[in-house]
């Protein structure tokens, strides 16, 4: 942690406007990695969490103070709280739970190339993320053997060249966007020179948890790409879109780009029928759809988040009585070694 994100920095407004004005790099770097620190800036004691180091110790506390601050100053049951800090409910072995929950190892081609889904394949580009959603189901991924490298992401775009059925490139992580806009653009335009080729689709939770990344610099690398872009965003609850989100999912739209929204059902967060149709009505204004809904990937260290199907269920029922049809994410859940997400059936 450096030295101006001490407590008093933290909650000094004037010095947040300050922070606030860094570019995303220097937000990036700036991100609560203590749990003490953390709950200072919070107005919460620890003595009264559950929270655990232990919990840390492979997968850290990482978070922006640009999602740090949408959370409810005083209150220990914030649903953007539940979703960052570490707690003793991860070192509980649940049943039927996993290091691979959705079958990334046996899918992987190469370093970095997952080829699950027929026209579709996607690239591991790091595994840095802005944020460690503590419900992630990568939290136990073997980065260090399977992440792309400069060789691995020649030999990645030469498999893809090779497999003309690949319409489509989904670049995942960790979290594409934390690349710099040099090695992303590189990335974009080999990508861009394959001509059976038609889209690019990025995962990104940084428009959400780190907004400052939505640069012009990223705009003009993904305007100059041949291909169709898709952004997938990942919001769980409205309370995540603050006014530096607006900002940038409203440049994102402005583009042209096709936004669209995943989120995970998760007990404690959004397993509530209002949340979910606050949450997709307030995406649907700023020009992002919903799009999936989906059930807990059962990675080790993440039980304590699941919401049965049944309930998964029910909630979209309940949505059903009370959105329009285009508004209602699609309830799915992912299973090992099937061709695709399974759509739940909600009748």
């Amino acid at each position: 942690m450096i030295e101006t994100l001490n407590n008093s920095f933290m909650l000094n407004p004037q010095n947040e406007t300050q922070h606030f004005a860094k570019n995303w790099q220097q937000q990036l770097a700036d991100a609560f990695s203590s749990i003490d620190e953390l709950c200072d800036y919070l107005h919460l004691e620890i003595k009264d969490l559950p929270v655990s180091l232990a919990a840390t110790k492979n997968f850290p506390l990482r978070v922006p103070l640009s999602f740090a601050a949408s959370i409810k100053k005083g209150d220990s049951n914030d649903p953007l709280l539940r979703q960052i800090l570490p707690i003793s409910d991860e070192l509980t072995l649940y049943p039927g739970f996993s290091d691979d929950p959705v079958g990334d190892l046996p899918a992987a081609i190469q370093a970095g190339v997952l080829h699950k889904y027929h026209g579709r394949t996607l690239f591991i580009n790091t595994g840095s993320c802005a944020i460690n959603c503590r419900y992630c189901f990568r939290r136990n991924f073997p980065y260090s053997d399977l992440q792309l490298n400069k060789t691995s992401e020649n030999a990645g775009i030469a498999y893809i060249a090779s497999q003309t059925d690949i319409a489509e490139v989904i670049l995942s992580g960790g979290d594409p966007l934390t690349l710099s806009d040099a090695r992303l653009k590189t990335l974009i335009q080999k990508l861009s020179s394959i001509e059976h080729l038609k889209r690019i689709r990025i995962h990104s939770r940084l428009p959400i948890v780190l907004p400052a990344r939505i640069t012009a610099e990223l705009l003009n690398t993904l305007n100059e790409c041949g291909k169709q872009i898709v952004i997938i965003v990942h919001c769980n609850h409205a309370n995540e879109i603050n006014s530096r989100v607006k900002t940038a999912l409203s440049l994102l739209k402005q583009q042209g780009f096709s936004l669209f929204n995943q989120a995970v059902l998760l007990k404690g967060v959004n397993d509530h029928a209002d949340i979910l149709s606050q949450l997709s009505e307030k995406l649907f204004e700023l020009g992002v759809m919903p799009y999936y809904l989906h059930l807990l990937d059962k990675a080790s260290g993440t039980g304590h988040f699941e919401v049965t199907e049944a309930t998964g269920v029910a909630l979209i029922k309940q949505l059903q009585n009370s959105l329009p049809g285009y508004l209602i994410p699609k309830l799915v859940k992912e299973q090992a070694g099937q061709k695709s997400k399974l759509l739940i059936n909600i009748n």
